[in-house]
């Protein structure tokens, strides 16, 4: 007799409702790898992260007490009807890991904690304890009085930390020039300050301005020498201005706390520009950029130091560590030793601990956040992807394929949301969502096994087999950008000559040098626009018409055309409702209990005061506007009342990349990570420059997106412009006019051109690892 208990062999999903979703329903069996397709923006996340893994959480953080709930993050329940044998959810997504410029790989994955163990133990000469190496805590010394059983007694206390003192473990040191904060010939009043956000009116300058310490109708180069200490230096100072309590600070400490204390690429745009115009960093020339005290220096392991480590290649450290015979540490030294391995096998064997992790790519922070369930005991887990393989070659793919498998053989029920064809294939269940995308998404079209999907009928099914040609006729280059001597991270001393005026693509296996080479050696230039992988920020009141500056000539010829002012067209300005103070939604919070938003009642939604909506363009008012899909909008815009020739220029570039479904009004926080990616695309397409460089375009499209994608990269070519792509999808390889490969291998054993040509000449040689995956790839 089968017992009851065995019976609940699937997790059913019952009338999914989640952004596009339109009342999904599937049974996706446990302990089995589930893979999820379908084109970017067809509802692939809203089902696996908005739904199922987001349930999951939600009901765990519900077995904590109330109390406890205080302290986690408020989920609201998925607007599903039936969620049925769920188990407990691990999310290992793209999400990049925190900017904070004192995080390293090291101590985002505990190997930092256990080295700093290892060396208080084993180092000589002895310094101290763990605390003694770590780059975070500083060395403090004072003395105080203390009253025990009515006796006062003086005492003095101390603390060793590994923080180096001149850069305060940052590992750089900044100088500021000057000039780039303040024109020292106006006043305060005249608007001297020229750092972003310092308005004349506003109030980061009005405590300069009304402190009582300078004259603000005095130009700066008039200040006297206190003035001018007080202006730029004056430690943090009360002062009262208008009835409340401020603190003055100098120019200078106050950038540097509110700038230069954050990862400059995590910064927004404009902050992030001034700060490279302003600022100049150098290492440490007290630490060497090591980040450590001269005391936690000088403790060594056989001749090595923790800052040593801590900048050996994984790979390495791996095989130094397992050198070391110390009984007195072996339960310290197996764990440490099966970390690094891990490493190793997740194909992250080329960093080294030291590395910021917001440097790390989307792909490498997902396998860097995978590190740490590899080895785990657990079983019955659902273990939830999203596009493991972004970032590697198709010959990394196949490793992680193997891992993605270890973690079902184990007992778990494993959920990947993937577009590449390779990762597809390893399917025990596959669910495809579609058709389209947006408003013609959010069903489910096929679910079953590979060979179902591919006699579907369905895009992915008919695209899934789809292998690209080599092209017939390549594009002659017209003239060469030069790089010499590129030594970044681990490039030797490469000198390449990069084709202008054709479609060149830099290829190679993760961790072999090519964005070193790309962002260190050509992205800089002027004339360059560079599309990297960073994130897209943005809160529920942003979205793709604030994001693209499309918002502004419309609020304009809004404006113009009614006789008004362009603000009142602002929901996060005057015309925002008074309600719902322009977020169309009324947020309710309940504590520890999840929160509630309900429509506002009042705009319906619209976010907008209805005095506002009596305003029309073209017989539109602007809440209408920002309702239609894009492209209706670009025909909106390109003729009759609503013509309007730049917010219809932007929109063609939107139209460019595939992103003709999405409404402009719609928040940034529900766009998948494909249509993020080609936002971002479409905004810096309107940047003036000769060349462009693009980061792994492809990362979150569909195999059929790819085509579109294709024809984007031909027409920028076509109209004049050098297009460099760093991509691994083989179908961008077959396309380029020349190849530029890195390698051989990752780290240390990369950083060398290993070929430079034709796609057609790489097949033919066959001499490195893309080449060989190309040719197989194309049929040659």
């Amino acid at each position: 007799m089968t017992a009851r208990a065995d019976s609940h062999d699937v997790i059913r999903v019952q009338g999914a409702r989640e952004n596009n979703l339109k009342e999904v329903s599937v049974e996706l069996p446990k302990r089995r790898l589930t893979v999820f397709t379908g084109v970017s923006g067809s509802g692939k996340s809203s089902l696996v992260f908005g739904t199922i893994a987001a349930e999951s959480q939600r009901m765990i953080n519900e077995t904590y007490s109330a109390f406890v709930q205080g302290f986690m993050p408020t989920l609201s329940r998925p607007d599903v009807d039936v969620l049925e044998g769920l188990t407990t959810a691990i999310i290992v997504d793209q999400e990049r890991m925190g900017a904070n410029v004192r995080s390293t790989v090291g101590t985002v994955t505990d190997a930092n904690a256990m080295l700093r163990i290892l060396f208080s133990r084993l180092g000589q000469p002895h310094i101290g304890s763990p605390q003694a190496f770590s780059f975070n805590i500083p060395s403090v010394t004072g003395s105080g009085a203390i009253t025990v059983g009515g006796k006062t007694e003086r005492r003095e206390f101390s603390q060793l930390g590994g923080m180096c003192p001149r850069c305060e473990g940052m590992g750089t040191v900044s100088e500021i020039d000057l000039s780039q904060l303040f024109d020292e010939t106006r006043s305060l009043a005249e608007g001297a300050i020229t750092i972003p956000g310092y308005t004349a009116d506003g109030w980061q300058v009005r405590i300069f301005t009304d402190s009582g310490f300078l004259d603000p109708q005095k130009p700066i180069r008039e200040y006297t020498d206190t003035e001018r200490q007080d202006f730029l230096y004056r430690e943090p100072t009360k002062v009262r201005i208008n009835g409340i309590n401020l603190t003055f600070e100098g120019l200078v400490p106050k950038v540097q706390k509110s700038m230069l204390s954050k990862d400059v690429g995590s910064m927004q745009p404009h902050i992030r520009a001034f700060v490279e115009r302003a600022v100049t960093f150098a290492p440490c020339p007290e630490c060497g950029g090591t980040r450590l005290s001269e005391a936690a220096r000088s403790s060594r392991i056989r001749g090595v130091s923790i800052a040593d480590a801590c900048a050996m290649q994984i790979t390495d450290l791996s095989d130094w560590v397992r050198a070391l015979d110390e009984p007195t540490a072996a339960p310290l030294l197996k764990n440490l030793q099966h970390l690094l391995d891990a490493f190793v096998a997740i194909g992250l064997g080329y960093l080294s601990l030291d590395r910021a992790s917001g440097t790390l790519s989307g792909g490498e922070a997902q396998r860097t956040k995978m590190i740490r369930h590899l080895g785990s005991s657990l079983t019955d887990i659902t273990y939830v992807f999203d596009e493991p393989t972004v970032g590697l070659h198709p010959h990394d793919i196949q490793r992680m394929n193997e891992l993605l498998l270890q973690l079902r053989d184990k007992g778990n029920t494993v959920l990947v949301v993937e577009h590449k064809p390779e990762a597809i294939s390893i399917a025990d269940h596959v669910v495809d969502l579609g058709p389209g995308a947006g408003g013609n998404g959010g069903r489910v079209v096929f679910e079953g096994t590979i060979e179902g999907l591919r006699a579907s009928g369905t895009l992915t099914g008919r695209h899934l087999d789809d292998r690209a040609r080599l092209k017939e006729s390549l594009r002659s280059p017209k003239g060469v950008l030069e790089v010499r001597g590129a030594s970044e991270h681990n490039l030797r001393d490469v000198d390449v000559d990069i084709p202008l005026g054709v479609l060149v693509v830099v290829t190679g296996v993760a961790g072999s040098g090519k964005s070193s080479l790309i962002h260190g050696s050509v992205a800089p230039r002027e004339g360059v626009v560079s599309i990297d992988q960073t994130a897209i920020r943005g809160s529920r009141r942003s979205n793709p018409a604030t994001y693209t500056g499309l918002l502004e000539p419309i609020r304009k010829a809004f404006a113009k055309a009614n006789g008004v002012k362009p603000a009142l067209f602002s929901a996060n300005s005057e015309g925002a409702c008074p309600n719902c103070n322009g977020a169309g939604v009324i947020y309710t919070d309940l504590g520890v209990m999840a929160g509630v938003s309900t429509v506002c009642e009042v705009c319906e939604g619209r976010r907008f005061d209805d005095s506002v909506l009596e305003y029309k363009l073209g017989g539109r008012d602007i809440s209408e506007v920002l309702a239609m899909p894009v492209d209706e909008a670009e025909r909106f815009f390109a003729a009759g009342e609503g013509k309007l020739p730049a917010a219809h220029a932007i929109l063609r570039r939107l139209s460019d990349v595939g992103l003709g479904y999405l409404t402009i009004g719609q928040p940034l926080t529900t766009l998948s990570g494909g249509e993020r990616q080609r936002l971002k695309l479409a905004t810096h397409m309107g940047e003036q420059g000769g060349v462009y460089v693009l980061d792994e375009p492809t990362t979150g499209l569909h195999l059929a997106d790819v085509e579109q994608l294709l024809g984007l990269l031909d027409r920028l070519v076509d109209a004049g412009k050098s297009v460099i792509v760093i991509e691994h999808h083989q179908a961008v390889m077959a396309h380029a006019d020349w190849i530029i490969d890195l390698g051989p291998g990752a780290g240390h054993d990369g950083g060398r051109v290993v070929f430079e040509g034709t796609p057609a000449d790489l097949v033919r040689s066959g001499s490195t690892l893309t080449g060989q995956h190309l040719a197989r790839y194309v049929g040659e």
